[in-house]
Order: C-alpha cells, then sequence, then structure tokens
C-alpha cells in the first residue's frame, strides 16, 4: 500500500488573541472527517514552558490529559470532542519542548560543529514535529499557532509556514488567516482595516493567506467582504464569516452553510463525493437547544474566576445533558468561601454537586464541608480526582473518627494520611510531567454503582495525581460503607469509592471528562445528572 498525500492546512490568527482558532480549525475538522477524510489536528504553542502541567489553570486555562500521558493545551479538549477521535503527544507541540529538542541534539554532538540557529536548526524541528504525524497515514494534518501573528513568539513558527509551503509545492498545503472585525457603535459599522494590517502582517513574513476567517458580532455586508478580498488577495468566495453564536456547537454548520470544506479541498486539490453529513451532531444541537428538564449543579472549585479551567468538566455536562434531554445549569462556587455558618444557603436549591479536581491546599477545607454536606444530606455528589480524595478525607475524620485525618499533599505531619504519596513519587524531584498519567485500567466490582454505569467490568480512564489512597485504611472504610469499587488491576490502587445506601455519592480518581465527547457522551456523566434529575 503506497503512502497517502498528506495535506497540510495552517490555521494563523491576527489582531488579538483568543478569536477561536481551536473552535475553528476542530469544526473545519469535523466537516472534512464527514467528507471522508482521515483527519487530525495538532497546536503549536509559542510558550517557553516545555507544557502546560506546571501551569496554574489562571494563566492558560485547563492543562488537557492525551490517552498517553501528555499534558496538553486545552485546545485537544475541542479537537477530540469534534472529532470523536483521541490525540496524542505529537499532537501538541510548545516552544519549550522545540528548544529542549534542540539543546540535547547539540550537547550530543549531532550538529557536527555548526552554530546552531533559529534558521535552520529551530525551523527544522519545528517542521519535524509537524510532519511526524503524517506517519500515520493522516489524508489532512491541520496545524492551529498559537497566539497572534506579529508576536515576537510566533516568528519561528510563521517562517517554518513559508518554508513548508514552497517545499511541499503547490496545492498541497494553505494557510486559513482567522482575524477579527472589530464593530464600532458609533459609526454603526464594522472595520476591516486591523485584518488589512494582519494580512499585510503575515505578508510581510512571506505568507499569502489562502482564506480569511472573520470573527464578527454581525453580518459582513457584501462590500465589506469585496473590500476584504481585494485589500488582503483572497478569492470572494475565501471570505468567511464567523459570527458570535449561543454556542460554539453551531459552528460547524455555520461555516458549513458557506461552503467553507468545499473551499478547503479546493484549495488543496481534493476531490470528495461525499456530502458532509452532520445529521448526528444536528440531532445533538437540536436536543441541546430544547431541554424537557433542567438541573442545578454546584461545581465547587477554586479556579471558579476562569471557567476555561473546568472547560471539560462544562462540556461533558452539556453532552450527558443533551443525550438525556436536560439542561444543566452549573452554579460555580468558590470553595474559599464556603463556610459551616454559609454552606447551607451557598449550595441552597442544587440537584446535585461536583467537587472538581485541583492542586495546593487553598480552599481545601470548603470541599471537605461540601463533601459532608452531600453525604449527610443525601445530595447526589460526584468527586474527580481530589474530590475523590477530599471525599476520603471527610468520611475519616466524620465517620471513622479520624479527626485530624488529612492528604499528606496538605498536612504532612497527618496522623491520619488516608491520601499518600505514590511509592514512586517519593524521590520525584521534578514538577513537570512526573505525575501519574494518561490511561491506566481499572476492575469494577459486580453489583456496584459503576458496574452499572459503564456495563462493563474492565475500564480504562485518564490520570493526572501523585496522591493515592492509602490503601492501609481500606479495611476501615470497606467496614463503614464506604465501598472500594474499583481498583487497578495491576497495582491494587482504589481508583474509586462509592456509597451504595446514598442516591449517588461516587468519587472516581481518574477524569472521566476528558474522555465525553459529542458524539459519545460520558456515561458517569449521564449517571450523575439522571441522579440529579431524581432529586
Amino acid at each position: 500500500m503506497s503512502k497517502k498525500n498528506t495535506k497540510y492546512i495552517f490555521v494563523t490568527g491576527g489582531v488579538t488573541s483568543s478569536l477561536g482558532k481551536g473552535i475553528v480549525s476542530a469544526s473545519l475538522g469535523l466537516l472534512l472527517k464527514s467528507r471522508g477524510f482521515n483527519v487530525t489536528i495538532q497546536k503549536l504553542d509559542p510558550y517557553i514552558n516545555i507544557d502546560p502541567g506546571t501551569l496554574n489553570p489562571y494563566e492558560h486555562g485547563e492543562c488537557y490529559v492525551t490517552e498517553d500521558g501528555a499534558e496538553t493545551d486545552l485546545d485537544l479538549g475541542h479537537y477530540e470532542r469534534y472529532l470523536d477521535a483521541p490525540t496524542s503527544q505529537n499532537n501538541n507541540v510548545t516552544t519549550g519542548k522545540i528548544y529542549q529538542t534542540v539543546i540535547e541534539k547539540e550537547r550530543k554532538g549531532d550538529f557536527l560543529g555548526k552554530t546552531v540557529q533559529v534558521i535552520p536548526h529551530i525551523t527544522n524541528e519545528i517542521k519535524r514535529r509537524i510532519k511526524i504525524l503524517s506517519k500515520q497515514n493522516y489524508d489532512i494534518i491541520i496545524t492551529e499557532i498559537g497566539g497572534t501573528v506579529g508576536d515576537i513568539e510566533s516568528l519561528p513558527y510563521i517562517e517554518t509556514v513559508r518554508q513548508l509551503k514552497w517545499e511541499l509545492g503547490e496545492r498541497n498545503s494553505m494557510v486559513i488567516h482567522l482575524t477579527l472585525l472589530p464593530y464600532l457603535a458609533s459609526s454603526g459599522e464594522l472595520k476591516t482595516k486591523p485584518s488589512q494590517h494582519s494580512v499585510r502582517q503575515l505578508m510581510e513574513s512571506g505568507i499569502m493567506a489562502d482564506v480569511l476567517v472573520c470573527r464578527t458580532e454581525h453580518k459582513i455586508p457584501k462590500d465589506q467582504r469585496a473590500k476584504l478580498a481585494q485589500f488582503c488577495n483572497v478569492a470572494l468566495e475565501n471570505v468567511i464569516e464567523c459570527k458570535d453564536l449561543e454556542t460554539i456547537y453551531e459552528v460547524p454548520m455555520y461555516l458549513q452553510k458557506q461552503n467553507f470544506d468545499d473551499v478547503v479541498l479546493k484549495e488543496l486539490d481534493l476531490k470528495s463525493d461525499k456530502t458532509a453529513d452532520l445529521k448526528d451532531w444536528k440531532n445533538f444541537l437540536k436536543k441541546f437547544q430544547n431541554p424537557k428538564k433542567t438541573v442545578e449543579i454546584a461545581l465547587v472549585g477554586k479556579y471558579i474566576s476562569l471557567q476555561d479551567s473546568y472547560i471539560s468538566i462544562a462540556e461533558a455536562f452539556k453532552h450527558a445533558g443533551a443525550d438525556l434531554e436536560t439542561e444543566v445549569k452549573v452554579r460555580w462556587v468558590y470553595s474559599g468561601d464556603i463556610t459551616e455558618e454559609n454552606i447551607k444557603d451557598t449550595l441552597k436549591g442544587v440537584n446535585g454537586i461536583l467537587v472538581a479536581p485541583g492542586f495546593g491546599d487553598r480552599g481545601i477545607e470548603g470541599k471537605v464541608l461540601t463533601a459532608k454536606y452531600a453525604r449527610e444530606n443525601k445530595i447526589p455528589m460526584l468527586g474527580i480526582c481530589l474530590g475523590m480524595q477530599i471525599m476520603t478525607v471527610e468520611f475519616a475524620r466524620n465517620v471513622l473518627g479520624h479527626t485530624k485525618a488529612n492528604s499528606m499533599e496538605f498536612d504532612t505531619a497527618t496522623p491520619d494520611p488516608v491520601i499518600s504519596l505514590m511509592e514512586e513519587q517519593k524521590n520525584v524531584v521534578d514538577k513537570g510531567g512526573t505525575m501519574r498519567l494518561g490511561a491506566w485500567k481499572c476492575s469494577l466490582k459486580n453489583g456496584s454503582k459503576l458496574f452499572d454505569i459503564y456495563g462493563s467490568k474492565n475500564i480504562s480512564e485518564r490520570h493526572r495525581h501523585r496522591y493515592e489512597f492509602n490503601s492501609d485504611y481500606l479495611q476501615e472504610f470497606e467496614k463503614n460503607g464506604f465501598l472500594a469499587t474499583g481498583t487497578n488491576p495491576e497495582t491494587g490502587l482504589v481508583e474509586a469509592l462509592e456509597l451504595p445506601d446514598h442516591p449517588f455519592y461516587v468519587g472516581v480518581q481518574y477524569h472521566p471528562e476528558y474522555k465525553s465527547t459529542v458524539a459519545t457522551p460520558h456515561p458517569l456523566f449521564r449517571a450523575f445528572i439522571k441522579a440529579c434529575e431524581k432529586k
């Protein structure tokens, strides 16, 4: 079987950051996949961190984890949710990774005494990372370049795109430039000038945009569209409008109406007899926008002022909620504000509670109070990662009578470390990329809630943590009714705990939200929302 001729799409951004390059890339990926092409999407991030694993979520939003254990940008979550296909460590590259690799090669003497420079050494490494995915026989690789054209950090990536466009030859690659058309209320018009400057800046780097995707609050008048085409050197039909919509899940259809997929296939000289079939996607959207029931769930966390910190959880609620034709209203609750005096008012009227993942000791006691409140008042509760550990600490303190029980993450001197550091973590000094990461097996107990939810004994879920349930306390927990219903088959480590005499009180050490997509809502979120409906 001969190797496919992989085509490359580069997505750049101009004028301002946070325009939604990830959503546009994911939407395009979905459209091309539905036309019969094998597509993947990668993200090039211009920051010098090796990965976002050590970043505070307030810096960059959620850190997304792939099956193979890479800590990546949250945009990879969008790619997986839209394409319903897993990504890998090769789908996210940072400047830190690029420079680290080049410097390691230099130390080994790989460059044979040459002066190591941005061109060709850094750009060659970026090229290698872009092309590495082509070994998996993809028809099309979409590469999203983080940041904004003109940023000093993005220059090596833009230069690499220029070189690649030339090397790959005609019709084998293209550039989509996402830009902003600001609306001036005083004059009542959209302004094209910032986009013109942005395209010009791209041209100064030797790159001509093939397609212009314009983020806008209003429809683009015909004359403005013609002006953009003329001044930005793109065909009129290649000026695509991307208006602000009610939900990000409307974007694929909005772009499809403008023949975005046809425009791209024409630029890449690709043909498809298959029309984009978005029937299932439209069905999801219809149910999402026309719910028959509503539940309100309190998401208790410490990064709630930037909701991107929990974006996979919020999206998992949408997928499972739409599947059940239920609107999930999220009440964002900062755990640091919760006290014994105000918890009743803070959580009044919620149908369920989710205690979110996180690191560090800030806001922990508020989470412990939340777990106690949910357990005692029979409110459905799901604890994810740190959330499960919080449920463990609360149960040890208030049911088992270990009043000073804690996690060793928060108190190394606790007499009852019900959550302790994993054995292999005890000598770890580096914080980055050293946790238990990626997909791990979990064996579920017959007859447990989780066994019923998954409909299977053996499952695999993604992890991101350093501390574990201390198995020395397992017998005591089970004797008092908090059962370990999920364990790792190889290590015996506890993966999940549940209270059988409670409507829904489940804690999982893993992150189910990472595996939820539009096409396959996660069964655990589905079951949790169903329990909240009963409440």
